[in-house]
């Protein structure tokens, strides 16, 4: 198995992923090789900086780099020689496994549109990253691909959320909910009510209907569907919200003697929700729908992020997450379902 990874993509490149790519290697590395695609100049000299040493890596030299602020489809049609454009093109052409980037979110999605393609049944991929929940985690997608959306393309991703978590996590008969400022059908913008009948109809669902914003954490829906402006919203306010939480409480219980002797009873369990809670545990999500393995990592990852997206990649290949999806959509399509 081989990762195509990004190693000019995110805030911290090339330290962070080269950092996190090796980590992978010695900690879930068996039968699988990584190539890192970047400046192999700059490569060269991280590696020298972290002591890592990169001969089991295969190095691709790319000359051009995304920029988080380049237009995403100029980026990708213009930049060929690019670490993004170069890793998705290989991964196109069979040349690797899957692709992990924690590059620009735009590039990433039109890259993958228009060089990977979709699978049948699909016309916009969709960001979706599993969450953790109170009652159990939960998908939320689309998460930051496509901040605006159709019906139509709601009503996809309820389909392919409820395909992922039923034959990748497991999950029998998961239910569906829409995002909205309200429990009631009338909720919501016009797009939002017509996306919320076409959910309500959808045969290959279980659509529970609207769910507030106050209620997604609790983990009592197992597929929550938005567009990609909200998505992305809820995910960082939620990590944001998370880390805020955390700190004060430290800050409580770092007050005084007492308080530090109280921290002693509970510090195992609030380790755990420090575990739960980490962004970086999760390590990337994995574009829906499109015909190869794509997986997003966070843009500020850091090495353990990077770590933690190469093993969602590996994961991916290992339960043939694309031809698992494309095999269901068939399925449901021959069904009379319609998700595009």
């Amino acid at each position: 198995m081989k990762i195509l990874l990004d190693a000019m993509g995110g805030d911290n490149a090339p330290n962070s992923t080269l950092q996190g790519a090796a980590d992978a290697l010695r900690e879930f590395g068996d039968g699988m090789t990584i190539a890192l695609l970047g400046d192999p100049d700059k490569l060269r000299a991280a590696a020298k900086e972290l002591n890592i040493d990169l001969s089991p890596f295969e190095l691709i030299p790319c000359t051009e780099d995304i920029d988080m602020h380049d237009d995403p489809v100029k980026a990708v049609r213009h930049k060929m020689d690019s670490s993004m454009v170069k890793g998705l093109t290989m991964l196109k052409n069979g040349e690797g496994d899957a692709f992990v980037s924690a590059g620009s979110t735009g590039a990433l999605h039109v890259g993958t549109s228009l060089i990977v393609r979709t699978v049948k049944g699909v016309k916009r991929p969709a960001l979706a990253t599993c969450m953790p929940g109170k009652k159990q985690p939960f998908l939320l997608l689309d998460c930051g691909a496509n901040a605006e959306c159709r019906a139509e393309m709601l009503n996809a991703f309820g389909t392919m959320g409820s395909v992922y978590m039923n034959r990748v996590m497991g999950r029998q008969n998961p239910s569906v909910a829409l995002v909205n400022n309200g429990a009631e059908d009338t909720k919501g913008t016009p797009m939002y009510r017509e996306a919320h009948g076409l959910l309500r109809r959808n045969p290959s669902i279980r659509f529970v209907g609207n769910i507030e914003p106050r209620d997604i954490m609790a983990g009592e829906v197992d597929v929550v569907v938005c567009d990609g402006f909200v998505g992305n919203v809820v995910l960082k306010l939620t990590e944001g919200v998370a880390g805020t939480l955390l700190g004060m409480l430290k800050d409580i219980f770092m007050q005084n003697l007492v308080t530090k002797v109280c921290y002693l009873g509970v510090k195992k369990g609030l380790r755990g929700l420090k575990h739960k809670m980490d962004s970086e545990e999760i390590g990337g999500a994995p574009l829906l729908g499109a015909a190869r393995p794509v997986i997003k990592a966070h843009g500020s990852s850091k090495p353990k992020g990077i770590k933690n997206a190469i093993r969602q990649a590996k994961t991916c290949v290992e339960n043939d997450l694309c031809g698992t999806m494309e095999a269901a959509l068939a399925e449901l399509n021959s069904k009379g379902d319609t998700a595009q």
